[in-house]
């Protein structure tokens, strides 16, 4: 008895039997009722909104952070600032060659 294979058609979707010794074609069976072969267009809309809107909340996201993470940044240096007049350090910081 020759060995025999069991796929699924790319076109159709249907399952289709093999020879793996000859290569012929042995069974065409039809696809089951339960499987949709191709999804919808409306379906696809959907699919596409969906990612659109997933998109632009990501996006939104990622925006807030940005403008906070510079709200913060210039928290840090006004800080830093602070410290420094704090600690009698103003103006340009002593360069070594100045110093000959």
């Amino acid at each position: 008895m020759s060995k025999r294979f069991h796929l699924a058609c790319p076109d159709c979707g249907s399952r289709i039997t093999v020879d793996a010794k000859t290569g012929k074609l042995l069974d065409h069976s039809s696809r089951p009722e339960s499987s949709p072969a191709k999804p919808d267009f409306d379906r696809l809309l959907k699919g596409l909104d969906a990612d659109r809107n997933r998109a632009e909340a990501r996006f939104k996201e990622e925006m807030a952070a940005h403008e906070d993470r510079s709200r913060r940044l210039d928290e840090k240096f006004e800080e830093a600032k602070r410290r420094a007049e704090a600690a009698g350090l103003e103006g340009r910081p002593d360069r070594p060659w100045d110093f000959d």
